[in-house]
């Protein structure tokens, strides 16, 4: 590296830091999946992720979902596995919420068995 490559290089650096942005090379290209990229995907870790931490984000997606009415849903995970419980207006709601659940790193399996729809229940 030339002393003129090496002094842009800094300079870049020092704008960057005052400008608060980034100046890190570009990272490798997201994975292919067959879902929407999360936040989790675009931003890997190389830390094991934790039961507290899958549950806290299925729910977190599921309050900001339009598609799920995410307090009515109950989201406990163990070992990897979410369970979902509580009730749902429509199917789609239920189906949107397991495949949600399914988006997040980390997660194994999604047991919805406790996820019942108020339209089905209400037939019972």
């Amino acid at each position: 590296m030339t002393h003129t490559t090496r002094n842009l290089l800094a300079a870049s650096l020092a704008i960057g830091m005052l400008l608060g942005t980034s100046t890190a090379m570009a990272k490798d290209p997201p994975k292919t999946t067959d879902h929407p990229m999360t936040h989790a995907d675009k931003n890997e870790s190389t830390e094991p992720v934790s039961d507290t931490w899958i549950t806290t984000k299925v729910k977190s997606d599921l309050l900001t979902s339009k598609a799920v009415a995410g307090t009515d849903v109950k989201v406990e995970t163990v070992d990897g596995v979410v369970s979902l419980s509580g009730t749902v207006a429509t199917q789609a709601e239920h189906d949107n919420a397991v495949k949600k659940a399914k988006a997040i790193k980390g997660v194994k399996s999604v047991d919805a068995g406790a996820l019942t729809v108020a339209a089905a229940a209400a037939k019972r």
